[in-house]
């Protein structure tokens, strides 16, 4: 989150898409948690987390 100047919602996912961790409103110039087993992160608007309501365990479709 270096260098960015907002906010953003961050979905750890598995190599199948599982989510392994979700951090809503990571602000600028802060870390997130390590997800050990995240193959890779979605970033997303502030509040999208709550707003789609996903959550642990979900598999999520990237299209």
């Amino acid at each position: 989150m270096f260098f960015m100047k907002f906010s953003i919602d961050a979905v750890f996912l598995d190599k199948n898409n599982k989510v392994v961790g979700l951090v809503e409103r990571i602000a600028p110039f802060q870390l997130s948690p390590i997800f050990w087993n995240a193959d890779k992160v979605v970033e997303l608007a502030p509040e999208t987390i709550q707003n789609k309501a996903i959550q642990k365990n979900h598999i999520l479709e990237i299209i």
